[in-house]
């Protein structure tokens, strides 16, 4: 046991998602890192509307710990892992807050600590990151979106993250809506760093249909909001436009000019119609999402829906 501990108070906050079986493994391992080298901290569970014993599982380990402050903030409805990870982090009291999206530890527990001596050194966001992203899924997204994005930081599959309350203020006064944390935080303009590590043997978390759906949605919103792909997208469908426009027009030049009985103009205007509406209806679709993030973002009040908190103190 350290002798010298850590005056900084400490929150983390974890999501929580039927992970019964990830909370038993992972619990026992964060807690003696959590107890042995800070002299006060909390856990924050984010329930996100869990139906096996997850909840059941934290009640049961909250008895054995004796120096933390424990929270599980239940959500009312699904909300999907941003909307939900806000929550935890909005209730965080900390000078620090550690940040769990995955309850499966592929990592020795000590890097937890190392990450947070890390951002001692002056970071105000630390992240532990796998060296190979095991999932083809999340290799494609970043691969598209760091290729395309407006920030000159790239993401990558992260496991978990530290931040200052420094970033946390930094990042609610950009937007207090965040829709995704991770790109925000690296368009913050504060000092971040990654440590990455060897993956050890781990199951990987397999997804419900609802958070294979939740995760789809949250990749579009991503690439309109954080890349330049969808104006990419519209001024390709606008190019094709213009020589389409083009081309009927020479069409209809040529077959003025050398065919002697042309169809009375069905052909040419069927071409030219059936081009210029699938071109307005294509850019009228990617502006229409444009407007819909936005309004969200702009006019949601209610960030997240609480059904209610339960403090566990020792």
């Amino acid at each position: 046991m350290v002798s010298n501990k850590e005056k900084n108070f400490l929150s983390v906050v974890l999501y929580v998602h039927n992970n019964e079986e990830n909370l038993k493994n992972f619990l026992p391992k964060l807690y003696p890192i959590l107890n042995d080298n800070f002299n006060a901290f909390e856990i924050i569970f984010v329930n996100d509307c869990s139906v096996d014993d997850s909840v059941a599982a934290i009640r049961q380990f909250s008895n054995t710990f004796d120096n933390a402050m424990i929270s599980i903030v239940n959500m009312s409805v699904y909300q999907g892992l941003e909307i939900s990870m806000n929550a935890g982090v909005d209730l965080a009291i900390g000078d620090f807050v550690f940040e769990f999206d995955n309850l499966v530890i592929d990592y020795d527990p000590h890097l937890i600590l190392q990450v947070y001596q890390e951002a001692l050194k002056g970071y105000n966001i630390v992240t532990a990151a796998p060296e190979k992203n095991k999932r083809s899924s999340s290799r494609l997204f970043y691969s598209i979106y760091n290729k395309f994005t407006r920030s000159g930081d790239k993401l990558r599959n992260e496991t978990f993250r530290v931040l200052t309350r420094k970033a946390i203020n930094r990042v609610h006064s950009i937007n207090k809506t965040v829709p995704y944390r991770k790109a925000i935080y690296a368009n913050c303009g504060l000092k971040t760093t990654t440590i990455s590590y060897p993956s050890l043997k781990s199951k990987d978390k397999k997804f419900s249909k609802r958070e294979v759906t939740y995760r789809s949605e949250l990749a579009m919103d991503s690439f309109i909001l954080f890349t330049n792909l969808a104006y990419r997208v519209a001024l390709a469908i606008s190019v094709l436009m213009l020589l389409s426009t083009i081309g009927v027009g020479i069409y209809t030049c040529v077959v003025f000019f050398w065919v002697k009985q042309p169809v009375e103009g069905w052909t040419t205007t069927m071409l030219f119609l059936s081009s210029g509406f699938f071109g307005v209806f294509l850019l009228l679709s990617i502006i229409i999402k444009y407007l819909s993030v936005l309004v969200d973002m702009t006019f949601k009040r209610q960030k997240y829906l609480v059904d209610s908190i339960e403090k566990i103190t020792k």
